[in-house]
């Protein structure tokens, strides 16, 4: 009597791979929706009322010293152990391989190359703005701070605005806006959002950021997401380019018309 092998979860998941359509068809694509929009005007006024709130010396900047002087590293020294982790989910380098692994594989499962383009512009604005900001404003961090109640602005630093948050939120946040259902884009954004929220106030509790480098930074990762969908008509024309010239190659090297 024949009989048949037993599929492990593992071999149910490839078959159901398998059977995963080149390049999906209903692809729900974020668009500059008047909603987007009106978020993304809302978080570029919080954006500059942070910057005016430090530039001015307001409350923020005192409030930023009375955390660090604080010092949250000294009141919970048990959990600085895994902190000193849990931070590494901001820094670019790490990350940027972890997602990039993940959205090369989906490009070549569907493909596409929009994910990885959609990665790519995301890193590219990114480091412009938040590296723009950062050398611009030059502000020294909590441990090189010089006068007491000073917003240390314009002393050669560049902290101002945080790049770990803004890099949690855009690496992770990218996860969210690639998504291919509703549903998923939902629980992607929520976890993206726990992540950047927990990187940003490790920062702060490691002394290694203002609170309101944080506050930037959150803002400056959630403008790039916001802006990505003026982008994607650009990063359409150049995807048919690049395989237009595959195509192209290919059609050479076989010898085809």
């Amino acid at each position: 009597m024949r009989t048949e092998r037993n599929l492990t979860r593992l071999d149910r998941l490839f078959a159901r791979l398998d059977r995963e359509p080149e390049r999906p068809a209903l692809l729900s694509v974020p668009r500059m929706s008047p909603h987007r929009v009106v978020l993304f005007g809302a978080t570029l006024a919080f954006y500059l009322a942070i910057v005016v709130a430090v530039l001015t010396t307001s409350w923020l900047v005192r409030f930023d010293w009375q955390v660090m002087f604080f010092r949250p590293y000294q009141q919970w020294p048990e959990i600085h152990g895994f902190l000193d982790y849990l931070v590494v989910l901001g820094q670019r380098g790490p990350t940027a391989v972890m997602v990039a692994a993940w959205l090369g594989w989906r490009s070549w499962r569907q493909h596409t190359l929009r994910p990885l383009l959609m990665f790519g512009a995301a890193l590219l604005l990114l480091n412009a703005t938040v590296g723009a900001a950062k050398i611009g404003m030059g502000r020294l961090g909590p441990h090189y701070a010089t006068v007491i109640g000073s917003n240390e602005m314009w002393q050669g630093g560049d902290i101002f605005p945080s790049g770990h948050t803004a890099n949690a939120v855009v690496t992770w946040g990218i996860l969210a806006y690639l998504a291919s259902t509703p549903r998923t884009r939902r629980y992607l954004s929520a976890l993206s959002a726990v992540v950047s929220l927990s990187v940003g106030l490790t920062t702060v509790y490691l002394g290694t950021h203002w609170l309101s480098d944080v506050l930037l930074g959150w803002a400056a990762g959630l403008l790039i997401l916001l802006a990505l969908p003026w982008v994607e008509p650009l990063l359409t024309r150049v995807e048919a380019w690049i395989l237009g010239i595959r195509d192209a190659l290919r059609s050479r090297r076989t010898g085809a018309p």
